[in-house]
């Protein structure tokens, strides 16, 4: 029996490894096309710029330096958060993902700058755009071109768990959005010939991107701190609830957090006082081919057990028990509130005593 469960941790392993070298080719090729597509744009935003001399086309066009700049850094963050852990990163390096995103925050920040400065130019002074349908032209193929490579980028990401691709094609969206906004007003100024209407255009470019900018730079702020994750908790509180062993007495001090592809968790687990060591230890097995399914290979998990005391004995619903106390009273339900405190909460019933 030992060699086959040797031999069947053997597959599982090489299974999981096939899983990561896939997933990890899928980032590379999909960010390596991202950069190449977006440099592209980005030069055909120029060029209707160079049409029209629209402040609102270059603020766009500003954005795309973003855009590119974001993409490559992107690029290296997917190949270096690959990397195997090591001495001097036992975790691995999946939150340089977090950094990445948070680089691309600030750059956006920075070119929001630029843009209110040409945008309020063109307000005072308003200049005349010449060729502004055959710009229009340009920006409305680009836009088409922008937003299905965001939600190629954004459905990846998800698939492969990669906070950086859909932080990118997130962001991309977003672009999207701004030369829809670039473009309903242009039509204005077209319509219209105020073209002051340009510069107002331009500025309010400007605060949104601003405000996405910020929005990422805090995202980012919380991965790099190891903030709590709401969502992710709940998915491993389910976990553990719909697999849920009468063993398993209960489950406290439960932490997780992402790091670039991979999910961390650790907790408590209270096992019966008299169990034998190497039983405890093949339940923790248990526990991580459970994971290991859930997750795809990609979950680094930490289990501390924990022997049973008497105040436990109502939420215990192991049978038989030769150290039991009390009868059993009421089973826990095993949500994120309950298995993230420091100890095990008492019952409804006990907590009115």
């Amino acid at each position: 029996m030992c060699a086959n469960e040797s031999e069947g941790t053997k597959i599982a392993a090489s299974v999981t490894n096939l899983q990561d070298a896939a997933g990890f080719r899928l980032n590379r090729n999909t960010m390596v096309a991202a950069l190449l597509v977006s440099t592209a744009l980005m030069a055909l935003k120029f060029y209707a710029y160079w049409l029209t001399g629209s402040s609102a086309i270059l603020s766009d066009a500003l954005e795309s330096i973003i855009n590119v700049v974001a993409s490559a850094f992107a690029l290296w963050s997917v190949l270096l958060s690959a990397k195997p852990p090591d001495e001097g990163h036992p975790y691995g390096h999946g939150k340089i993902e977090f950094f990445s995103a948070g680089f691309e925050g600030a750059l956006i920040i920075l070119a929001a700058a630029g843009i209110f400065q040409q945008g309020l130019s063109q307000i005072w002074h308003p200049q005349a755009l010449p060729q502004l349908q055959n710009g229009l032209y340009v920006l409305v193929g680009v836009s088409s071109v922008n937003l299905a490579l965001g939600l190629v980028l954004v459905r990846i990401g998800k698939r492969t768990r990669s906070f950086v691709l859909v932080a990118d094609g997130k962001h991309i969206l977003t672009d999207v959005c701004t030369s829809g906004g670039v473009l309903g007003g242009l039509v204005l100024v077209y319509l219209t010939g105020r073209y002051s209407l340009d510069g107002v255009v331009a500025c309010i470019v400007g605060i949104n991107i601003v405000i996405v900018g910020a929005r990422l730079v805090r995202q980012a702020y919380g991965g790099l701190m190891d903030k709590s994750d709401p969502a992710l908790l709940d998915e491993i509180s389910s976990l553990l609830a719909r697999h849920r062993r009468a063993i398993w007495i209960d489950v406290h001090k439960l932490r997780a957090w992402r790091a670039g592809r991979y999910v961390h968790v650790d907790f408590h687990l209270i096992l019966p006082r008299d169990m034998p060591l190497e039983e405890g230890h093949r339940e923790v097995k248990q526990l991580e081919k459970i994971f290991d399914g859930h997750f795809g290979g990609l979950a680094d998990l930490l289990i501390h057990l924990d022997p049973c005391t008497d105040p436990e004995c109502p939420v215990c619903w192991y049978d038989p028990c030769e150290t039991r106390r009390e009868g059993s009273a009421q089973q826990r339900d095993w949500r994120r509130d309950a298995l993230t405190a420091d100890a095990p909460t008492k019952t409804n019933e006990q907590s009115k005593k």
